[in-house]
């Protein structure tokens, strides 16, 4: 017999009656029922009842051990009676009797209940993470995470797609968010960078000649933690292809994205939610900010955001109405059926609006053909007419406001479109929407300084190519940029990229790039584009998110085996942590705190 084990403590049956079986796990639950002592013992495969008997020599090495202990038990297997089958358990029609018990491990007095879903706090948790990935959600939250990279990777390859490993050591690059560097002690003064993601090593293998490739790619970032993004690394599916244009890589990813959201929708669920048939709906950036307030619209929610700036346009009410004038706009802002909330909620709302650094949220409700509230004697007859058929206006409806330059106005407008349809029920469970936001511009302008930036993707392909980046004004020319959203996240940045050397200077020229930093900077992929490199573009969807959507978890963190916390700190290994002087010398650095701070001890 296995030292071990025999079975999983998922695996017995009815038909395993009679046979001598060996079991390991951790004791999760144990119950006295006068002489018998009923232990629940589980691993990662389920649990399976044991009992042992008062008067059995080995009972008080059961009765000591604790919660978690690791034990090991052999013993036949009986069947239940049918008044003490648990029809919960798969393994709950037998149980087995304890004739042997070996403790493996004894558990210590514990820190958090693993047999309980109950949150203890994020320190606590994070702290004893392998305590935490014992219990059942988080456990089942990773194994998905497992089961959904499985079918990923299986999808990709069917598709013909070769899996590729790039370098986790690789230079600094000017763009995008903070690297971390990595000190080189061969090389004094010299820093290797993580890879803020494989970027310019896929277009590299395009240029090599290598047709499809993809890989689930570790990606490193020095950023804030949010809700939907880890501090410090993510996994993300990056894939490339060569000859492809924007349909040709819509159609790669659509049927696997589509197809592992189908695949997985019945998640721990009575019901399986729905998923976006595909070919996903395609929008536009510069549609997707006016009608939703910003490049991620969730799309469950039935709102729709108005541009009615011409509504205002030399009314009375003189505060919309010089916006207007000086090149502002207004924006609508439907509420459904809103008319019949209690002013309190109006009043909230623009409570709301305050915390969000905004003066408030002028509002008009519809009654009976006619406009109510604090601005609607400013929009009366054919203004108002105007206003309801610009934003789908009804009687029993309200509508908010949100004015300012464009941009102010849809960030407000597409925050207050999502406030109100949480506040008014309107976004549907059950449903994955995707949908691309596509044709985003290739430049933007800095509000500070007034410089012209890369809105994006730096090594995305313009659309109108040379001709475009020689004629147009830069902030009218749009990029084959993409990305593809689900309820409101976005899982994905994608680009046609540009593989000719000459639109590459003359694109990071409009930035402000010089050849001589744009050749020192990037020389890698600048010098492979002199070599002939193909036409190629790809994607790169977030795995971390996909999981989180697919587990319909509001925390990325609870997709990911050892996550750090909000303040990028690993408080289960303790990183980051100090390095004492022999390391920093053989690495030639030394530590310059800021002002006033000390090293952690």
């Amino acid at each position: 017999m296995h030292p071990y084990r025999t079975h999983t403590c998922g695996e017995l049956r009815d038909e395993n009656a009679g046979d001598t079986v060996r079991l390991s796990g951790w004791i999760h639950r144990k119950r006295d029922h006068g002489n018998l002592l009923f232990v629940d013992l589980r691993d990662q495969y389920g649990i399976t009842q044991c009992v042992i008997d008062t008067s059995s020599p080995i009972f008080a090495a059961v009765e000591d051990a604790r919660l978690e202990s690791v034990i090991t038990v052999t013993g036949p297997v009986v069947s239940r009676s049918e008044d003490t089958i648990n029809a919960i358990l798969p393994t709950g029609s037998v149980e087995v009797g304890m004739a042997e018990v070996h403790v493996e491990n004894a558990a210590d007095q514990l820190p958090l209940q693993v047999n309980s879903d109950e949150d203890t706090g994020e320190e606590i948790r994070l702290r004893y993470r392998y305590l935490d990935l014992r219990r059942e959600k988080v456990a089942r939250n990773i194994l998905l995470r497992n089961d959904v990279i499985a079918s990923i990777r299986r999808r990709m390859i069917d598709a013909h797609f070769k899996e590729f490993q790039t370098p986790i050591l690789t230079a600094s690059s000017p763009e995008g968010a903070r690297d971390y560097l990595v000190p080189s002690r061969l090389h004094p003064g010299k820093f290797y960078a993580l890879p803020q993601a494989p970027q310019q090593f896929k277009q590299l293998l395009m240029v090599a000649g290598f047709d499809k490739y993809f890989q689930i790619a570790p990606c490193f970032r020095d950023e804030d933690a949010r809700a939907d993004r880890s501090p410090g690394e993510f996994y993300q599916l990056d894939f490339e292809m060569a000859y492809a244009t924007q349909d040709d890589v819509f159609d790669a990813i659509e049927p696997v994205i589509a197809g592992v959201f189908e695949e997985f929708a019945g998640f721990n669920r009575d019901e399986p939610w729905t998923v976006t048939p595909t070919p996903f709906p395609r929008i536009p950036f510069a549609e997707s900010m006016l009608k939703y307030g910003n490049d991620k619209p969730d799309l469950r929610n039935p709102i729709e955001i108005a541009d009615v700036a011409d509504v205002f346009a030399g009314s009375d009410f003189k505060i919309f109405a010089g916006l207007v004038a000086k090149g502002g706009t207004v924006r609508a802002i439907p509420a459904p059926g809103g008319g019949s909330q209690p002013r309190s909620w109006f009043d909230k709302l623009n409570d709301w609006a305050r915390e969000e650094g905004a003066p408030g949220l002028g509002y008009i409700i519809l009654e009976n053909g006619e406009g109510k509230g604090p601005i609607a004697k400013f929009v009366a007859g054919e203004r108002l007419e105007k206003l309801k058929e610009l934003a789908g206006l009804k009687d029993g409806d309200a509508v908010f406001f949100s004015a300012g330059d464009p941009g102010e106005a849809a960030d407000l407008a597409g925050k207050a479109r999502t406030k109100i349809g949480e506040d008014l029920d309107l976004i549907p469970t059950g449903r994955y929407d995707f949908c691309w936001i596509v044709d985003y511009p290739m430049y933007e302008k800095d509000k500070d300084t007034g410089a012209i930036e890369f809105s994006h993707n730096p090594f995305s392909m313009p659309q109108g190519e040379m001709a475009a980046l020689d004629a147009e004004d830069p902030l009218d020319i749009l990029a084959y940029q993409y990305d593809i959203i689900c309820n409101g996240v976005e899982l994905s940045s994608g680009a046609i990229r540009n593989h000719r050397p000459d639109i590459m200077l003359k694109a990071f020229e409009i930035a402000g790039y010089d050849r001589e930093t744009v050749e020192r900077e990037f020389a890698g992929m600048f010098n492979a584009f002199r070599y002939g490199a193909p036409p190629h573009g790809g994607s790169a969807p977030g795995i971390d998110r996909i999981v989180m959507l697919i587990a319909d978890e509001p925390n990325i963190r609870e997709v990911i085996a050892f996550p750090m916390n909000q303040r990028a700190e690993d408080l289960m290994m303790g990183a980051p942590a100090e390095v004492d002087d022999t390391r920093l010398r053989e690495l030639h650095l030394k530590k310059v705190l800021p002002k006033g701070e000390k090293a952690e001890k």
